[in-house]
C-alpha cells in the first residue's frame, strides 16, 4: 500500500517526481505558506529548513484528485463509489499498545509550549497567529464509545490553549452536551496522516458513525489506533504527532480573522478553548500543513461531499450519472451534475435534490450525460447554448447559506438552479453536437515532424 502511512506516501511522491524539496530556510510568517500555494496541484513542498526549528514541514501532499484516487488505489473515476461503499461498510479499527505505535516515541506531560515544539505557520496576511490547519480533532461520544474525526481550523492562543471553530455539526453537538452539565470534552488532535484517514475525516454521515472505521474501509484493512496518555481518545498510531485535550466548558476567547475556503477571511469572535494536557509524536516528527483555499484544502471537502450529493440525488433522479463540485465554486457552492434524462422536470428535481443535500450549495448546474462535467469550458457551452432564463431557472429566495460567504445576509440568501439539459421532445438535428469523424483516433505523433525546420520547407514564390 502506497498510503499505508503519512511517511510511505511521501517517499512515494518523492519517487514519482511529485516532491519539491526545499532546502533554503524559509520563515512560517507567510513563506511556507507561499511557496506551498506556488506549487498547488503540481508537487507536494517539502521544507528541510524551517528557521528556529529542525522539524520539517510539508505541504500539498494531495492536490488534484489523481493523487486521492492514487493514494485509494483506484482511478479518478472510482474515488467517489470506493468512498460511498466505505462510508456503507466501515471496518472497526484495531487497538494497539504503546509498543507498536510509533507516534507514542515521545510523550510530554510537562511545560507544553506548542510554537517551541512544532513549526507552525502563519498563512495569511490578516490571519490573527499561527494557525493548526491539518489536524485530525477526535472526540468521543461517552454514551455510545463511538469517536467522530474532522478537521476544524485550531488557533494557537498560548503555550498550551487553542482556539477552536466548532461548527454546529457532531463535534458542537457533543460539546454542548459536556458543557450543560459543566464537564470539558475531551479530545485529541492527530497531525500527519495518510491520505485515505484525512478524507475519511470530512465523510457526510449520520450521527453516530465513526470516520476512523470508514477510513479502514478506504484502506481495506483495519487502522490501527492506540489510547492517548491523558484523555480517552483512540488515534492513528502511525500519526506524526497527537496533542491531547479538553474543550473547556463555559470558556470563549478571541480567535480570528482567519483565511477560509471561499479565499475570504473568517471573522474574529470568542470561541471555544481547548487546553493541551499531553503531547505525543514520533521520533523525528514531520509537521503537516495545509494552505487554506488551495486545491488540497478544497478537494479534501469537496470529495465527500460529491458522494453524499450523488446518494441524495439518486433517491430523486435515479439516472445520475456524476456530480462535481468545481473548484471555482470552492468545492462547496457550486455543484455540477450529470444525468441521463428520461422525462421531463428530472433536471429541475436534481436541482432541488442538491440543494436540500447541503445549505453550502448555492448554484447547480444539471446537463445531460454527454456533457464532461468536469470541463467547465464543456459546462459553460452546455449553458449558453442549452439553458434559457424564462424556462430553465430556479431560483430560492430566503435560503439557509454559508456564513462564510460574504455576499449573503448572515448566512441566508438566494440560490439558482440551472436547467442546461435537451428537452426530449426537441428536433435531433438541433442539438445534435458536430464532430469530426476520426478525431478520437489521430495520434499527432504520427503525423508532426518535430525535427523540420522552416528552411527544409519549400516557401519560395509564397510570399512573407
Amino acid at each position: 500500500m502506497k498510503a499505508k502511512t503519512f511517511r510511505t506516501w511521501i517517499e512515494h511522491l518523492q519517487s514519482t517526481g511529485r516532491l519539491a524539496v526545499i532546502d533554503k530556510k524559509v520563515s512560517l510568517q507567510y513563506e511556507v505558506a507561499a511557496i506551498a500555494k506556488k506549487l498547488d496541484g503540481k508537487q507536494a513542498a517539502y521544507f528541510t529548513q524551517v528557521e528556529d526549528y529542525t522539524i520539517p514541514v510539508v505541504s500539498g501532499i494531495c492536490s488534484t484528485r489523481e493523487d486521492f484516487a492514487e493514494a485509494l488505489e483506484t482511478d479518478p473515476y472510482g474515488v467517489i463509489p470506493k468512498f460511498t461503499e466505505a462510508v456503507a461498510a466501515p471496518i472497526p479499527y484495531r487497538l494497539v499498545d504503546n509498543k507498536q505505535a510509533p507516534v507514542k516515541e515521545n510523550i510530554i506531560r510537562e511545560d507544553i509550549d506548542l510554537m517551541k515544539l512544532f513549526p507552525i505557520p502563519v498563512h495569511h496576511d490578516k490571519d490573527s497567529g499561527n494557525y493548526i490547519t491539518a489536524g485530525l480533532f477526535i472526540v468521543r461520544d461517552p454514551a455510545t464509545r463511538k469517536q467522530n474525526a474532522c478537521i476544524h481550523r485550531l488557533q494557537i492562543s498560548g503555550k498550551d490553549k487553542l482556539g477552536v471553530l466548532l461548527l454546529p455539526r457532531h463535534t458542537f453537538h457533543l460539546y454542548k452536551q459536556a458543557e450543560e452539565v459543566g464537564r470539558p470534552l475531551e479530545c485529541a488532535i492527530a497531525i500527519g496522516v495518510e491520505p485515505a484517514t484525512l478524507l475519511a475525516s470530512q465523510a457526510s454521515t449520520p450521527f453516530g458513525v465513526d470516520e476512523l472505521e470508514i477510513a479502514g474501509a478506504l484502506r481495506g484493512e483495519p487502522l490501527e489506533v492506540v489510547r492517548c496518555e491523558t484523555v480517552d481518545i483512540d488515534v492513528p498510531a502511525f500519526a506524526e504527532i497527537v496533542l491531547e485535550g479538553k474543550i473547556l466548558p463555559n470558556v470563549r476567547e478571541p480567535e480570528g480573522p482567519f483565511g477560509e475556503f471561499p479565499k475570504y477571511y473568517g471573522p474574529r469572535s470568542d470561541k471555544e478553548v481547548v487546553q493541551i494536557t499531553a503531547v505525543t509524536h514520533r521520533n523525528h516528527p514531520i509537521f503537516y500543513t495545509i494552505v487554506p483555499a488551495g486545491y488540497e484544502h478544497l478537494l479534501l471537502g469537496g470529495l465527500p461531499r460529491e458522494a453524499s450529493l450523488f446518494q441524495t440525488i439518486r433517491q430523486t433522479v435515479p439516472t445520475v450519472k456524476a456530480v462535481y463540485m468545481s473548484p471555482g465554486g470552492t468545492c462547496r457552492y457550486h455543484a455540477i451534475v450529470s444525468i441521463k434524462k428520461r422525462n421531463e422536470g428530472e433536471a429541475k428535481n436534481a436541482i432541488f435534490a442538491a440543494l436540500s443535500n447541503s445549505f453550502d450549495i448555492k448554484h447547480v448546474v444539471v446537463v445531460d450525460e454527454e456533457v464532461d462535467i468536469f470541463n467547465m469550458e464543456e459546462v459553460e457551452w452546455a449553458i449558453a447554448t442549452r439553458f434559457q432564463a424564462d424556462k430553465d431557472l430556479v431560483v430560492v429566495h430566503g435560503a439557509q447559506g454559508s456564513k462564510l460567504d460574504p455576499s449573503n445576509n448572515d448566512g441566508v440568501g438566494s440560490k439558482m438552479g440551472l436547467d442546461c439539459t435537451v428537452p426530449l421532445n426537441s428536433d435531433p438535428m438541433r442539438y445534435l453536437r458536430i464532430q469530426i469523424p476520426g478525431y478520437d483516433q489521430v495520434n499527432l505523433e504520427d503525423y508532426i515532424n518535430t525535427r523540420a525546420s522552416l528552411q527544409s520547407i519549400h516557401l519560395e514564390g509564397r510570399g512573407v
